[in-house]
Parts: structure tokens; sequence; C-alpha cells
């Protein structure tokens, strides 16, 4: 069985965050989002993976990935000239599948569950393919499962007035004859070709299509908001770690991680889940946490940060308050005057801000 990992995309509801690299790339707990898909078809047995590129900074991706060796995995890229939908992706890839059954994993979705007993389930069977469904708030969004008698009747992508909230989530099982299906599929009303169309078109066929009921978490990360919240819900299930060093003036509490190299001092204080890179330096009086990742190579003076993610590279120099914030690497934030009023950033690449 082989995997695909979509990594396309313009992210264009998390600029500036995209402006310099795709989404996918974009860290939850100091990893990228698309490395918790490719573990989930690693730990399921799938390591053959072709990996789906395009829009800006694609080369960023196989710099992080390479050939897969150091991630336990065999990688191809492909790649999509411009964003097209998900089956255009899914098209692209028939030389690389061949005649096998394969997962599709959308690289921004972040799901809690081990997709074993799904990818088990599925190499077992006659299904011509097998999706995850989710109850969500916002079933227009998505595209939606309506249900009768335990089976799926009709698959509609992000309908105007949906008639159940069962969101299908972007982890698809699929077999060979969806390239067909594809071949003949219309541009949607988003002139993209919509994988959830070429699902209802196994259904008019009268070919099964499995489903299983997400409860644990699922996220489509696709606003800051998502990410802060799956960046939180990863965090709590860490187990606490320290590889760094601390002063006998620092008070740590709660699940937290800390990397190799990394110095926390001056009376700083920590209050997890929180996880902080290598290398990192949190100094004079800094409180952390809770709900905040900081990558490596990071330095923290005076501050305050809460539920938050600040990327490597980055400095923070000054007495402020910051909160349900995203900071992308290379950022530096000094001499702002504190007026006690917590600050929201979204920050791209190389912010440089001094007022």
């Amino acid at each position: 069985m082989k995997g695909i990992i979509l990594h396309g995309g313009h992210g264009t509801r998390l600029r500036p965050l995209t402006h310099t690299g795709p989404k996918q790339l974009l860290p939850i707990a100091n990893k990228p989002m698309s490395e918790y898909c490719l573990e989930s078809l690693r730990n399921a047995g799938i390591t053959d993976i072709a990996v789906i590129i395009g829009g800006i900074g694609s080369n960023k991706v196989q710099e992080y990935y390479g050939d897969g060796k150091d991630f336990g995995v065999k990688l191809s890229y492909i790649t999509q000239d411009f964003p097209k939908g998900i089956a255009h992706a899914v098209r692209l890839c028939k030389d690389f599948v061949g005649k096998e059954k394969f997962v599709v994993f959308l690289g921004d979705n972040i799901i809690q569950k081990d997709i074993n007993e799904y990818v088990n389930d599925f190499v077992n069977s006659n299904d011509a393919a097998s999706i995850l469904l989710c109850e969500v708030d916002n079933p227009s969004q998505f595209g939606i499962a309506e249900i009768k008698n335990e089976k799926i009747i009709k698959l509609i992508e992000k309908p105007k007035n949906p008639k159940t909230n069962l969101a299908v989530t972007g982890i698809y099982f699929l077999t060979p004859i969806i390239f067909d299906l594809i071949d003949n599929l219309e541009p949607s009303w988003r002139n993209e070709f919509e994988i959830v169309d070429a699902l209802q078109m196994l259904l008019d066929i009268n070919k099964k299509i499995r489903y299983y009921m997400i409860t644990d978490f699922w996220k489509d990360t696709g606003t800051p908001e998502d990410i802060l919240q799956a960046n939180k819900i990863i965090l709590e299930n860490m187990k606490s770690c320290s590889f760094g060093t601390n002063d006998d003036t620092v008070v740590i509490e709660g699940n937290v991680v800390i990397g190799e190299g990394t110095i926390i001092k001056n009376g700083s204080k920590i209050i997890g889940p929180v996880i902080i890179g290598k290398n990192c330096i949190v100094s004079d009086n800094s409180y952390i946490g809770p709900n905040t990742s900081v990558g490596d190579n990071t330095h923290l003076s005076y501050c305050t940060v809460k539920n938050s993610i600040i990327m490597s590279d980055c400095i923070i120099d000054c007495n402020i308050k910051i909160k349900n914030s995203i900071i992308s690497s290379n950022s530096k934030i000094s001499k702002i005057e504190s007026n006690n009023e917590e600050k929201v950033f979204l920050l791209g690449e190389g912010t440089k801000i001094n007022l």
C-alpha cells in the first residue's frame, strides 16, 4: 500500500505566515504539521510515499524531508503546477500508485489517533474507498456526508445548506478506480477538481465507500486559530522531559519539554504545557505558558508569552505580554513601550518590530 501527502496550495488564510513557504511546514509543537501526517503513514506500515508540492517555497519541503531516509520512509516528489484541487493532485500520482491501494493525507490535517486499524481494514476489504468522518460546528466549510441505515448515500463539497454536520476529513483510502473517475470530473464552482465529487461518482456506480467516525482530536489547520488549538492539544499529550539547564531562581510547573542546550535563568517561570527547543535562552523574569511552543535558538527576556507559537531563531527582548500569537522564524521584537495590555501578533518570517 502506498501513501500520498498533499503539500501544495497557497495558504491564503494564513498569510503572512505563508508568504515565504508552504503552510504544511508551519510548526505545531516544534514540528512541521506535515510531519505528523508522515508519521501516521509510517506507523501504519506505509513507507513508500509521494509528496505533492507546488507554490511558494516548495523547495523547502524537499530540503526538509530529503529522500525520507531520516524519517524512516522513501519519498518521491511530484509537482502540481497550480492548485487545481485535491482530485487533480491525486490524479498526478497515477503512475506512482500503479495497481496498489493507497492513502491520501492532506498535509495540513492533524489527527491524534493511529490510522493502523483503518489501513488494515481497507487492505483486507473489497471497498472502493474508505473515509473518516468527524462532527463539526461549521459543516458548510467541508465536504459533507449524508448517511442512511449506516451507509453513505451522498457526498457533497461545501454545501450552502448542509443536511448533516459530518465532515469528510482530509484522509482518504482509495483504489486505482478513482483515477478513471477523476478523468471524467468537471471543475466545481471553485474551478477545482474536487475529491468529494469523485467519491460521489463511486456511489453513483454502486461502489461501496466505508466510513469511520473520528471521536478523537482532528483538525484541518487552515487558520491561525486552528493551528493554535492543534498546538494546545498536542502539547497536552506530550510527556515532560528536560535536556536543558536552569538555575535555582526558576519555576517550572506542569508538562514541560526543554531541548538540549537551552538555558532557563534569572527568575523565569515556565507553566506547562510548553515545549522549548534546543539552544534557547529564557531569562530576566520571563513568563512562558501555558500552551506555548518555542522553536530552536530563540532568546526570550523580560516578556510574557501565553497560548502562542514562537518559531526558531527569534528574539523577544522587552517587557511585553504576548498571547494567541504566531511569530515566524527570524523575527525580533524589542523596545516596545509596555501599557500592561496583552498583544496579539501574526508575524511573517524575518519581521522586526522596534517601537
